[in-house]
């Protein structure tokens, strides 16, 4: 035991932690408050820790990731659907805390999970602020599309007055995420290389900075398979199915969309690009899919080479 690193699973809700330990299978609860977390680190501090696993909540984790994080330890945020498979796998299909936080720790062993780098507090406020303005978005899309379908006036002055104080509200989030950016000088510069490739627009180069802070740290392969943009085969004996791209960030993914249709009418290397791809029968989503990875692989490039030379500076 002295010799073997622990693995950690913890269930995060929203009032406490379901803590479950590899190899010893041992399970513990706290709650997810400052004294809570302060026992946790407390505890986890006097083992050796091969990484502390928990699923993205939509936010919930955010407060154990920085604590564990502040206390040097190795943290790891994984995909909630992944845990799941591998409970179906094995059968389990109950579904509790105390399972939810066994399985975790489950998948991090069999994964080989370590920690990963978890965003400094300028990251992560500037992320919240690109997803509060989907959110605003979304809201006001709703909205609309409500206001289309009204009839009784007082109904739509509501539907009016909301309009207007969520565009308000969308101006508001838009300076602050501009802000923010300006801020770092780093992400100033590569916001200029970004805004150089036709197409893309403010939303693009503020997801891009904000949820995808690997660009220009990998590979082209592989930060078009963190996006999920790298096609997948679906092979079975003498079968050959058709490759489909799977998962990855949507926030990014929804953004590149909507660059790359702007980017294969302004763009000439991909426009030309695009419609060999048709005039070889691809169909048009396909096509436009290998636009996108094809995109983000050259703005990645291009953030890379500016790290590089940042680096031979220093």
């Amino acid at each position: 035991m002295d010799e073997q690193r622990w693995i950690v699973g913890i269930d995060v809700s929203k009032d406490r932690l379901d803590v479950h330990v590899l190899p010893s299978k041992e399970h513990f609860t706290l709650s997810r408050d400052e004294a809570g977390l302060a026992a946790l680190t407390e505890r986890l501090a006097k083992q050796a820790l091969q990484v502390v696993a928990m699923e993205a909540t939509g936010g919930l984790e955010g407060l154990v990731v920085c604590a564990l994080h502040a206390a040097g330890m190795p943290v790891r945020v994984v995909n909630p659907r992944q845990v799941r498979d591998l409970a179906r796998g094995l059968g389990m299909l109950a579904k509790t805390d105390a399972i939810d936080a066994a399985m975790i720790a489950r998948f991090a062993e069999v994964a080989k999970l370590t920690g990963a780098d978890v965003p400094g507090p300028q990251a992560q406020h500037l992320s919240a602020l690109v997803a509060r303005r989907r959110q605003l978005i979304g809201m006001a899309t709703a909205e609309r599309n409500r206001l289309q379908q009204a009839a009784d006036r007082h109904i739509l002055r509501s539907i009016q007055r909301l309009l207007r104080s969520i565009e308000a509200e969308l101006e508001s989030a838009d300076g602050d995420i501009d802000q923010a950016i300006k801020n770092s000088p780093l992400w100033c510069e590569v916001a200029k290389l970004i805004d150089r490739q036709p197409g893309v627009g403010s939303v693009t180069t503020r997801t891009l900075i904000a949820d995808l802070p690997e660009l220009g740290r990998l590979t082209g392969k592989k930060i078009a398979s963190l996006v999920g943009l790298a096609p997948y085969p679906h092979d079975s004996g003498l079968m050959r199915g058709k490759r489909m791209i799977r998962g990855g960030r949507a926030s990014v993914r929804t953004v590149l969309y909507m660059a790359t249709l702007s980017a294969v009418r302004h763009d000439a290397i991909l426009k030309s690009f695009h419609q060999a791809l048709i005039a070889r029968g691809k169909p048009p989503k396909v096509a436009l899919a290998a636009c996108m990875r094809k995109l983000l692989v050259h703005l990645n490039a291009i953030v890379a080479k500016h790290y590089a030379q940042i680096e031979q500076t220093t």
